[in-house]
């Protein structure tokens, strides 16, 4: 069974859909680290992002794997240097390239094969999973999750200003429902979770709620079936042919 969950920056996605794949015993994608392992390999390599030829060339030539907790690039365990501030700066062309975008989509279905998958991000529900039996698109208000991310810098010694803050997200909100590749938007079957006024243990537990609750309806649509015809490959993220 697959678990989509989709949602602007800030909504907390990423955290609660490792939380929640934890909770229900699911493997978790993080799609974010596989266009950070794209990322930093141009930075290592001096490749520049502006050059979209040479940008496809090197993901096309990397082998990308997951390993419990670790993300792995060319062998070697990236975890921590795929989250560095130069490689968040620089990740946007990356994620724009449409050619690199749809290899990596390619590859997250090969690597959910016939697993039991929360998997996370921006068009996850649209474009990578489209059939997912269970499609979740997590939000809260701008000033909710502006509001969260100050505390989250304070908690990191960063004093920051809570409008600056809500401007740059307000500007990140209009790029990613914008973009031209992959843009941020809801499936129209998603489940909507409006986090404002929860705390993180509520707003899982509603989580959870969600997918029991499709879970016994996982199965009886086979029509996702064609998301998962590369099962042969599924414990592996790789883009040498």
């Amino acid at each position: 069974m697959i678990v989509t969950m989709d949602g602007p920056a800030g909504a907390g996605k990423s955290h609660l859909a490792k939380l929640l794949a934890s909770r229900i015993g699911f493997d978790f994608l993080d799609t974010g680290a596989m266009y950070r392992c794209v990322t930093l390999a141009c930075l290592e390599r001096g490749i520049s992002i502006d050059d979209p030829s040479a940008v496809t060339q090197c993901a096309l030539s990397l082998d990308i794997h997951f390993s419990g907790a670790s993300v792995l690039l060319d062998g070697v365990d990236v975890s921590h240097r795929i989250r560095s501030p130069e490689v968040t700066c620089a990740i946007r062309p990356v994620a724009d390239n449409p050619v690199i975008r749809a290899r990596l989509v390619e590859l997250q279905r090969i690597w959910a094969g016939e697993r039991n998958v929360v998997t996370e991000g921006r068009d996850q529900g649209t474009v990578a999973f489209p059939n997912a039996p269970c499609k979740i698109y997590l939000t809260a208000s701008p000033q909710e999750r502006a509001r969260r991310r100050v505390k989250q810098l304070e908690l990191q010694g960063i004093v920051a200003d809570f409008d600056s803050v809500l401007r740059q997200q307000n500007q990140r909100d209009l790029e990613d429902t914008s973009r031209a590749c992959g843009p941020l938007r809801a499936a129209t079957d998603a489940i909507y979770v409006f986090s404002d006024g929860l705390t993180e243990d509520e707003t899982l537990d509603r989580l959870v709620e969600i997918v029991e609750a499709r879970r016994g309806l996982a199965f009886t649509d086979k029509s996702h079936s064609k998301d998962l015809d590369l099962s042969s490959e599924a414990n592996v993220l790789s883009s040498k042919s």
